[in-house]
């Protein structure tokens, strides 16, 4: 566990997005795993996502648009549709521009424009809202977590930069993983895969994601040692929750 980090660090606004798929032996979902060189969470493995950047605008519009950024970013499935109302499908043009949206010299809302695309954010239920414990961290996020059902014809691959691993996985295992200390993961994590768990479908699981409507937002707290190590976390609900900062 790490130490206690500055207390002030500034809280940022960022948006995450499960990516489900359809399998014979029920849905999965995308995670992929971060670098160990990450400044935040370093070696877990994680859904697509980051920080809201200023291009992706504001308000609820703002955080949707920074979840299907980030997607298309580190997962490489980019959440848009056509004049029909289809989702892209591998080979089209739109495709071509993951490195730019990356480095920032690509916006994502005039690619969207420039190939009459739209970006799919009413396809995105909001069901998950935390924030980083003050402490915990060098950086703190208010995140937004969103679902989608990945395009069918688009392949995904992490982007071999903030992230070196990816699999598609069923939420169960991935929590068994966890379980046994072969797959690391975060709390707000292992809460959005024990959401999934109970659905046998892409649809059904969409479906209960919708239900949610807005989520309240989750705060855990850090309990740490005399020496200022962090030893474990304590969450909304538990005994002692009102006892930490």
């Amino acid at each position: 566990m790490p130490r206690m980090a500055d207390p002030e660090v500034p809280i940022q606004p960022a948006a995450t997005v499960m990516l489900l798929r359809d399998t014979a032996d029920g849905v999965e979902v995308f995670v992929l795993r971060r670098s160990n060189e990450a400044v935040f969470a370093s070696g877990m493995y994680v859904f697509p996502g980051g920080k809201v950047d200023t291009a992706d605008g504001g308000g609820d519009e703002g955080y949707r648009v920074a979840a299907i950024r980030e997607c298309y970013e580190e997962a490489g499935v980019l959440l848009a549709v056509d004049v029909n109302g289809e989702m892209v499908h591998d080979g089209h043009p739109a495709l071509s521009h993951r490195a730019g949206v990356y480095d920032g010299t690509v916006d994502m809302r005039a690619l969207a424009a420039e190939h009459g695309l739209r970006l799919a954010t009413d396809a995105l239920p909001w069901i998950g809202h935390w924030i980083t414990p003050k402490g915990e961290a060098a950086r703190r996020f208010d995140t937004r977590f969103f679902m989608a059902a990945s395009p069918v014809g688009q392949t995904s691959h992490h982007d071999d930069n903030e992230t070196v691993a990816s699999m598609w996985v069923r939420a169960a295992d991935a929590l068994a993983r966890h379980q046994a200390r072969e797959l690391r993961l975060m709390p707000p994590t292992i809460a959005h895969l024990r959401f999934l768990v109970p659905h046998s479908t892409v649809a059904e699981a969409m479906s209960a994601a919708w239900a949610v409507g807005t989520p309240p937002c989750v705060l855990p707290k850090v309990r740490v040692d005399s020496t200022g190590r962090v030893v474990a976390f304590t969450m909304p609900g538990d005994a002692d929750y009102d006892t930490f900062e």
